[in-house]
């Protein structure tokens, strides 16, 4: 599951660059909310999230681990499209920011959870014997 993760990260990396160059070229600025929280929650955080699950995959294969996945990877989109859609129509961006906004906190909220829960020392211990 943690590839899964990485390579919807370099998706988002994809997105958040060419949003930039868009910008860059247009100079039309207006779009770096978008662009930055691509980069940031879509690349960053989703690349982060993947590191961690190829490291310790147990965590993506229980309950938290789906849950997480599929909160995420609705909410996350949603949100993202609403730091864009805010330029074309301010009210109604909003709702995809109150929906998947609290989705994506909610999705890291669970992986926090899950780590906390079920990343034990031996784990730990076992990965650094195995590097």
């Amino acid at each position: 599951m943690g590839q899964t993760w990485l390579k919807l990260s370099v998706l988002y990396l994809v997105i958040g660059i060419s949003v930039g160059l868009f910008m860059s070229y247009t100079i039309q600025l207006n779009w770096a909310a978008g662009h930055a929280h691509t980069n940031v929650v879509g690349w960053l955080t989703t690349l982060g999230i993947g590191a961690v699950l190829c490291i310790y995959p147990h965590l993506a294969k229980n309950t938290l681990g789906t849950i997480t996945f599929w909160l995420y990877h609705i909410g996350v989109p949603l949100f993202i499209f609403s730091t864009y859609f805010v330029q074309v129509n301010p009210g109604v961006a909003h709702i995809f920011t109150f929906v998947g906004g609290p989705m994506f906190l909610l999705a890291i909220i669970l992986f926090g959870v899950n780590l906390f829960l079920n990343l034990k020392e031996e784990d730990v211990a076992k990965y650094h014997r195995e590097v």
